[in-house]
């Protein structure tokens, strides 16, 4: 554990310089994401939502405000590999078995042969691929190129594993599943998680927080605390508790509306 927060951002902006004028994607943005933690970032189309992980992952720089992340700039956990990143699409190589899709970012990184294939192992049970590392991408259903994505980004152990909504393109079903694997691998490995969502029962069944987010410039509109216990079968959605979390949830977008101009 670090003594330091995870995620530490202070009075952060961002503005775009674009043809058509400066385009405010951040506005005064506060937030204290604690190791272990799994926060949700939830908001309309445009909200910043994903600039906010791309700023913590050193993909944009900010224009006012600090930020940290596991008590470093964002520049200096970059170059440490302090995060894993799993984006929208599975971004698979077609060409590469799902081992060797895995194993990519330790081969660029310089570890061992020993070592690569220990780790690929792994973190292919831990996302339950066990038994596919030598199948390709394309023999695989979108729900396990997903999962096959998440142990890429759990290869090389980082504290920290940022998620732009990974399981947006998927079909309810497989998402549901999706959910309730994603939650029983937060369980096993403590890792903070920080996850982009449009979903409000995502965010809620998922998250020890969640952070809802005003329509540009984006703000933190409310961040919500979890009340459920840490195991949660996927029929918790139809209890009080979650409902009254999810009521919450709606009313901070609905009030995050109401500041557009």
């Amino acid at each position: 554990m670090h003594e330091t927060g995870a995620i530490t951002a202070s009075s952060l902006d961002l503005v775009f310089q674009t043809n058509d004028g400066p385009v405010h994607a951040l506005s005064n943005v506060d937030l204290d994401v604690a190791p272990g933690e799994f926060v949700s970032f939830i908001g309309p189309s445009g909200c910043g939502k994903t600039t906010l992980l791309r700023v913590i992952a050193d993909l944009e720089q900010p224009t006012g405000g600090t930020i940290s992340v596991n008590g470093m700039t964002p520049g200096e956990a970059r170059l440490k590999r302090a995060y894993g990143y799993v984006f929208q699409a599975a971004g698979l190589y077609p060409w590469r078995t799902i081992e060797k899709n895995v194993r990519l970012p330790l081969e660029v990184m310089g570890y061992p042969a020993r070592e690569r294939a220990e780790r690929v192992a792994r973190v292919l049970e831990l996302v339950g691929l066990g038994d596919f590392g030598r199948m390709f991408p394309w023999q695989l259903s979108g729900g396990m190129q997903q999962r096959a994505s998440i142990a890429r980004a759990l290869a090389f152990d980082a504290d920290l594993l940022l998620m732009d909504e990974p399981f947006g393109a998927l079909d309810e079903i497989v998402r549901d599943h999706m959910n309730e694997q994603l939650l029983a691998l937060h369980a096993r490995t403590g890792k903070t998680v920080c996850f982009v969502t449009h979903s409000i029962p995502e965010a809620v069944y998922l998250s020890t927080k969640i952070v809802v987010m005003s329509p540009r410039p984006g703000r933190i509109i409310d961040v919500i605390e979890s009340t459920l216990p840490a195991k949660r079968p996927l029929d918790i959605r139809e209890s009080a508790a979650f409902l009254e979390l999810a009521s919450r949830v709606r009313e901070g977008l609905r009030a995050g509306h109401s500041y557009d101009e």
